[in-house]
């Protein structure tokens, strides 16, 4: 008997001491959250504002009362309907060139062994590690030397060109965990290549491509400082560069709740593809760590 009631103690003495860490947890989660979300609870805080309010002492974190409608004062101060429909243009475009280029190179790095294909591999994952800054002049005098600044072409058509290694990684690691069996089987069955990589390949990894899509679409959506090098007529701007115009000029102070109203209306396409497809943007980043 005094050994099931010591059972009976340990038993629950490990229940109330996973739960306390359970709850430990939480409140460090919830805690992080917190901390988080503060900037986003003051960008929309500093949207409802009236002007003469954003700066007041103490700061007001509940507008009173709020302007609901600088939301629509900022939509109508600029362009932004002709702006919206030249980012959707630049969004969609770029979205369905990463989809298709690196998808082919990953496939071809995946399935493939050719000579000095790891080493070309390894260039490739090397070029990750270079900023932004350092391509920025050679690629701008490139697409100069091609008589395309000024449009949209250097911001869609470098999405063609497999150009972001990050997205071949994470598809040629979701493809090494598919079996090898399948090409063989697709083989004795008569299909070619391009057969057994459209119809055997592609549906096995939808996962990866939609987290592909996820990242591809929060890159070219929050996009800046490309439209504002290549793009020279305002009527061809995306939201983030209309959204500049809120800071003022030399003589012209910045427009904070406007420009506030305007980041939470283009953070908020982000923020909902995320949650609607968080399922598989999580398993398309939890498969590509499974086989070396």
């Amino acid at each position: 008997m005094l050994n099931g009631a010591y059972a009976v103690t340990g038993s629950l003495s490990r229940k109330s001491l996973n739960r306390i860490k359970r709850t430990l947890i939480y409140a460090v989660v919830t805690l992080l959250a917190a901390v988080i979300l503060v900037p986003f609870f003051w960008m929309l805080s500093t949207a409802l504002q009236a002007d003469g309010d954003i700066f007041a002492w103490p700061p007001q974190w509940f507008p009173d009362p709020p302007q609901w409608h600088n939301f629509i004062d900022a939509w109508t101060a600029m362009p932004f309907n002709r702006y919206l429909v030249n980012t959707l243009f630049i969004v969609t475009l770029g979205i369905i060139g990463e989809m298709a280029s690196a998808t082919i190179v990953a496939y071809g790095f995946a399935r493939f062994r050719f000579p000095g294909s790891d080493f070309i591999f390894l260039v490739l994952l090397a070029t990750m590690m270079l900023p932004f800054h350092v391509t920025l002049i050679p690629t701008f005098l490139i697409w100069q030397k091609l008589g395309l600044t000024g449009q949209f072409d250097p911001l869609v058509l470098r999405s063609w060109t497999a150009w972001g290694p990050f997205y071949i990684f994470l598809l040629r690691q979701f493809f090494l965990t598919l079996p090898r069996e399948l090409d063989d089987a697709a083989e004795i069955d008569g299909a070619n290549t391009f057969q057994t990589f459209y119809h055997v390949m592609l549906p096995q990894i939808v996962p990866a491509l939609l987290a592909v899509a996820i990242f591809a679409f929060r890159g070219y959506w929050n996009d800046f400082l490309g439209p504002l090098i290549y793009l020279t007529n305002m009527e061809l701007y995306t939201l983030n560069v209309g959204m500049y115009f809120f800071m003022g000029g030399v003589n012209e102070a910045p427009q904070w709740n406007y420009l506030m109203a305007m980041s939470t209306l283009v953070a908020l396409p982000v923020i909902v593809l995320f949650f609607a497809a968080q399922r598989y943007f999580i398993e398309g980043i939890t498969f590509t760590g499974i086989k070396d």
